[in-house]
């Protein structure tokens, strides 16, 4: 028979479930892995450096593209950090309003997690249903910032503007005809809450369809059950957060521990695991996309009843109306001096921490007193996740690492950032 020895093996990046710019060099000892060394930097952009050299207001975009499925989420640690230093208040419908969104990137996270994860495993089907309701939330962003993906939708003191009257049309064309595109457009004749409210009302049984192609899925469980089990205590020493650490037991969520903007007024549950292997993660992310639509429902409910601002009224920090802008020579000047110079941070440091999708997503930011940071610390929370690969996939087979690699729910570009 012949010898079995061990041989080191390439992991990417060319390998789809490496997820664009992972190389992973594996230590195998023919179908078993004995080491798992991920080898990042492939996207690095040098975010935290660019963010020292531009006005304050001009790295919220950078922020998107950092976890460019998570965008908004990003956007709100930097904000909320920059908040901190300049002692902000943030009018409250504003508050609402980045609550609404930050769940509807968590549901977007989610659905490109559960798609990307059921497929590398190895069912196809999911993915299809995901992107049909990411679609749908994708139409949000764009009627409230006018992109899909990078919004840049929040800003410092509150967001730019407020929630559109009306949604997006379907036009008819040669693919679509008259009857077609009127079924299309039946939900956005009204407001984007009316929308959202239409979502939130049809997503429950779009997620018992994911939940009767995969939960109780044959194959799918002995993919998953008692693959890349870690304890609770090996959890909270590796830095996991998020659903990775939820998924081990631990009830840790930044949303009730340390609550943030108004998290505290709303009612929700914090989905936690048993078993600390794949299959609870799985589980863990599937309750919370109906924990996130409950909060939705009540950032809806409460966004339609009470009007208000949604940005602060300091114009040394949020440009004035371009009503004002054009009538008065005062706000004229502070809408140049915002778009040329921008605002200036009293000196200081502050970390803003939010619960992204993925885990504790943390900005730590140094200033100096000037119209741009000194230093900027991003705090990603899959770093932390794709450092434990290594042990996590240790002992476990080849095809075992395209589930532990989808279960961490890891994008590069807060990673590398």
């Amino acid at each position: 028979m012949a010898e079995i020895r061990n041989y080191t093996m390439n992991f990417g990046p060319q390998h789809p479930a490496a997820h664009g710019v992972l190389r992973l060099v594996l230590e195998m000892d023919g179908e078993v892995v004995q080491r798992a060394d991920p080898h990042i930097g492939l996207l690095h952009r040098a975010t935290e450096k660019l963010a020292e050299n531009k006005p304050y207001i001009q790295s919220v975009p950078y922020m998107d593209r950092l976890d460019y499925v998570s965008m908004m989420v990003n956007e709100h640690a930097y904000v909320m950090a920059i908040e901190k230093i300049l002692q902000l208040e943030v009018p409250l419908r504003a508050q609402y309003i980045r609550v609404l969104f930050d769940e509807i990137t968590r549901i977007l996270n989610h659905l490109l997690w559960l798609g990307a994860h059921a497929l590398d495993v190895g069912a196809m089907t999911v993915f299809l249903y995901a992107f049909r309701e990411r679609e749908d939330l994708m139409d949000c962003y764009e009627a409230v910032s006018g992109a899909r993906l990078h919004a840049a939708y929040y800003r410092p003191g509150g967001v730019y503007r407020d929630l559109p009257d009306s949604m997006p049309k379907y036009k008819s064309s040669k693919i679509h005809d008259e009857e077609k595109t009127k079924s299309l457009n039946e939900n956005r004749q009204g407001s984007l809450l009316d929308f959202i409210e239409d979502f939130t009302d049809r997503f429950p049984t779009y997620v018992d369809e994911y939940e009767t192609l995969l939960t109780d899925n044959r194959i799918w469980k002995q993919r998953l059950v008692g693959i890349g089990v870690v304890s609770p205590d090996r959890a909270k020493a590796l830095g996991f957060t998020g659903p990775m650490l939820r998924g081990s037991g631990v009830e840790w969520d930044l949303r009730k521990k340390q609550p943030y903007e108004v998290y505290d007024q709303i009612d929700f549950d914090i989905p936690v695991g048993v078993n600390g292997d794949c299959y609870d993660r799985y589980l863990v992310r599937i309750e919370e996309f109906r924990q996130s639509n409950r909060i939705i429902k009540q950032c809806v409910k409460w966004l339609r009843d009470n009007p208000g601002p949604v940005i602060t009224d300091n114009h040394k920090i949020a440009p004035p109306s371009r009503i004002e802008m054009k009538q008065n020579m005062e706000e004229l000047i502070h809408h140049f001096k915002l778009f040329t110079e921008g605002f200036h941070v009293p000196p200081g440091e502050a970390y803003a921490a939010v619960e992204h999708p993925k885990g504790e997503f943390g900005i730590y930011l140094i200033s100096d007193g000037a119209n741009m940071p000194y230093r900027l610390k991003i705090r990603a929370p899959g770093f932390a996740h794709l450092a434990a690969l290594d042990e996590m996939s240790r002992g476990h087979m080849l095809s075992d690492v395209v589930a532990i690699i989808g279960t961490q729910d890891i994008v590069f570009g807060e990673i590398d950032r």
